[in-house]
């Protein structure tokens, strides 16, 4: 294999800073006098609930919002009593923007304040915001040492890897997805604004899915589909949500564990690979998602009867991720991925790739079981992950009297 392609990526900065996200206000100086159609341009119905015994933006449906932010943070605040403000704070941001609350500096509503909406009708744009605690905020600053979960370790790297501490990590993680861009732009604005003393950016991606093509899930940037096979909802408290009696502490009863990956894809080498063997190294057609012994996207590889790889090699990245025995089914993920395009490098090479994101119950069980499995796996000559963390979503808020972390701090 050309050693060139593993060279590509020696000296290029990994690209900590997000994408560039669409000038312009959204709508900028709209007027409570608008006409209907435009009233109907600037408001979405999707409205993602905010309350629940789980958070929101965890399970949303494939294709889920189209644009997002991944939000590494350092924790600022001096002591305990500061760190539970920062996170009521949080929630009442993130309760106000999700709930149709529009931040003024978006320019929609008359006056430009807190309670602005437009018309009798709220901007929704399919908003979530998802908060996780990383292993390093529960060192020695805010006594919460003895309430660490045992599962939440800092992120280890594998062969293959290239992990750049500058990217690495964090004491929180923001997960903030919409159906438009610069709705994720100043929801992110308007939480840093009023949360300036309590936390600081550590590091941060911008990520964006394509519409179905034709139908179905989303493509990655090497064209092909991702995320195609996923626990089914009635698996999910076997394989998502943290349970009681588990090992995990009880706060954190109703979270999940949160792994990010940034993952570079030298794309212009991928280009020149025949789509023969593109689609041999995935498992699948690049055109239709099939797995290479079927004929559509939901088809189920039937492993048993190609034992020796002759349809579907044995080291195809669909079989090794998934290899459908008893001994693996308890290491599904909930896979939420993202595309990121960060421009070019220094070198004048596309800056680009997935923001690999998955929620399971046990990462050692479920992500890293399933990461081993992919060491050298034909497709590491094409990929380079860099950066990201493993996090802990918090459990959900239950009500307008709830808030992040209530259970955990108190």
């Amino acid at each position: 294999m050309d050693i060139n392609r593993r060279n590509l990526l020696k000296g290029a900065v990994a690209g900590a800073a997000g994408t560039a996200l669409t000038g312009g206000l959204l709508a900028a100086g709209a007027r409570h006098d608008a006409d209907s159609a435009a009233q109907a341009d600037l408001i979405s119905p999707d409205l993602v609930p905010f309350h629940g015994v789980h958070q929101a933006g965890l399970t949303t449906p494939i294709p889920q919002q189209r644009f997002s932010t991944h939000v590494a943070l350092d924790a600022t605040a001096a002591n305990r009593a500061e760190l539970v403000a920062l996170f009521r704070t949080l929630t009442d941001r993130a309760r106000f923007l999700t709930s149709g609350g529009t931040p003024p500096d978006l320019g929609v509503g008359s006056p430009p304040s807190d309670s602005a909406v437009l018309g009798p009708v709220v901007l929704s744009d399919g908003l979530s915001v998802t908060l996780s605690v990383g292993s390093s905020l529960f060192d020695g600053r805010y006594g919460l040492a003895d309430r660490k979960p045992a599962g939440l370790v800092p992120m280890r790297g594998f062969p293959n890897d290239s992990l750049e501490p500058a990217v690495l990590h964090g004491d929180l993680f923001l997960q903030i997805c919409a159906n438009n861009p610069d709705t994720v732009h100043h929801a992110l604005r308007d939480i840093a604004k009023h949360t300036r003393g309590g936390m600081q950016i550590r590091y941060r991606l911008d990520g964006f899915g394509s519409p179905p093509r034709p139908a179905g899930v989303s493509r990655n940037l090497m064209g092909f589909k991702d995320g195609i096979s996923q626990p089914l909802s009635t698996e999910h408290d076997q394989l998502v949500w943290i349970q009681p009696g588990s090992g995990d502490p009880e706060w954190a009863v109703g979270g999940t564990y949160h792994v990010v990956r940034f993952i570079r894809m030298l794309v212009e080498f991928w280009d020149r690979v025949d789509i023969n063997e593109q689609e041999t190294m995935f498992g699948r057609r690049r055109d239709s998602g099939a797995p290479l012994d079927g004929a559509a996207e939901a088809d189920i590889p039937d492993y048993a009867a190609d034992p020796q790889g002759n349809v579907i090699p044995l080291t195809a990245h669909v079989r090794l991720a998934n290899p459908r025995t008893p001994q693996t089914t308890n290491s599904r993920i909930l896979r939420r991925p993202y595309n990121y395009d960060n421009g070019i490098d220094k070198n004048g090479n596309l800056e680009a790739g997935l923001i690999f994101v998955c929620f399971q119950q046990d990462i050692a069980r479920q992500f890293e079981a399933t990461q081993t499995r992919l060491i050298d796996e034909p497709l590491v000559d094409y990929i380079q992950p860099y950066g990201g963390g493993y996090f802990l979503a918090l459990p959900g808020i239950r009500d307008t009297t709830d808030w992040y972390g209530r259970a955990l701090l108190t």
